[in-house]
């Protein structure tokens, strides 16, 4: 059996454009976790109040971040994507967040495949209001797990 993280080629055309293997589907409030010992994804937990995720959610394999697990990607997409499905895509900007008290980074990228989102090539380009939903989610997140 193929391990999402181990086992997925980042891609070959990095750093511009890499492999993610989506974990959470944009819409959901349902959080899944990488199991790091099968690869599969395990429910975590259900979200808090009316929270839910306004990208899709996942990982770029073969990577390893500061908090221990493989580095977390928002894939910007007109669609929700199914879990463990691997989605091309192109980092647009990096949010750094502290969990645990280490060092939580987010890349933010584009679908490569998306035609409503293929187009932007820095964070700044989105509508404001597509930031301020994804750095909300954020804040709401953390506050009502008790984590801000």
């Amino acid at each position: 059996m193929t391990h999402a993280w181990h086992d997925v080629t980042p891609g070959e055309s990095l750093p511009g454009v890499f492999t993610s293997v989506i974990e959470i589907p944009r819409g959901s409030s349902v959080k899944y976790e990488l199991d790091k010992l099968t690869g599969l994804l395990r429910l975590d937990r259900m979200l808090h109040s009316a929270v839910y995720y306004p990208a899709n959610y996942g990982f770029i394999p073969q990577t390893y971040a500061e908090d221990d697990d493989p580095l977390d990607v928002l894939v910007l997409c007109q669609e929700p994507v199914d879990p463990l499905t691997l989605v091309e895509a192109r980092a647009i900007g990096l949010m750094t967040m502290i969990d645990g008290g280490k060092k939580d980074h987010k890349v933010l990228a584009v679908a490569t495949h998306d035609p409503e989102y293929n187009s932007f090539h820095e964070a700044s380009e989105l509508p404001s209001h597509k930031l301020a939903m994804i750095r909300r989610f954020f804040q709401d997140y953390k506050m009502l797990e008790g984590k801000a």
